[in-house]
Formats: C-alpha cells, structure tokens, sequence
C-alpha cells in the first residue's frame, strides 16, 4: 500500500501520528502541507475519497481559519467555493491527512488509523 502522508512538521498531532506510522513501520510518503499545498482537484478527489463532509477539511482551530471569519462562511458556500477556499493556504486545512489508492484519513484518530491502515 502506497501511503502519503500530509502534515505540517510542528503540528503537535502530525507529530504524534508520524511516530503511529514509524512504530507500525509502514512505509510513508512524507508531504509539507504548507510547502506543497493541496490542489482543489486533489482536495476533490480526497473528499469523495473519504466520504466526508467538505468541513471536516477544514482545520477549524486554525489562526487563519478565524481570521478569514469562515466559521460562517462554510455554512452557506457551495463545494466548489469551498474547495477553492481551502486550496489557497495549506494553514487551512486539517491535518495530517493520509492518502492511499483506497482511502483517505483526515486527522488523527488512531483507532480509526489501526483499523484502515493496518
């Protein structure tokens, strides 16, 4: 199974789930999210991907997230507005991400993580 794994290395849970992958010795694509921010067609694919609703991309306790005063906004914007929201500032997206062939997680719940990953 190919793993990317998306982060923000001084993210306290991106570091917590980087040792979840390390101490399981999966192998891991590593990807800075601000470095290498995700583009809207792969913030598209990952969304179908995962079944989740398009908020769940968002990283909510984010400075910018509250700056940008989008606690409103994600409630009346489309999809498309808000996967062109998300795909301006990796800061905005809620991490860390995993991307397979398969599945895509977002955040770090490590049950969840053992179930899919392992």
């Amino acid at each position: 199974m190919s793993i990317v794994f998306i982060e923000y290395p001084k993210c306290t849970t991106c570091i917590k789930a980087k040792k979840f992958l390390e101490y399981n010795e999966l192998e891991f694509t590593d990807r800075h999210i601000v470095e290498n921010k995700p583009t809207k067609d792969e913030l598209r694919e990952w969304l179908i991907k995962s079944g989740l609703n398009i908020n769940k991309f968002f990283n909510t306790s984010g400075k910018l997230y509250r700056e940008m005063e989008l606690k409103d906004k994600v409630k009346v914007l489309d999809q498309e507005e808000l996967l062109e929201i998300l795909s301006t500032d990796g800061m905005l997206v809620k991490r860390p991400i995993i991307v397979t062939d398969e599945i895509v997680l977002v955040g770090f719940k490590e049950e969840q993580w053992v179930e899919k990953l392992k």
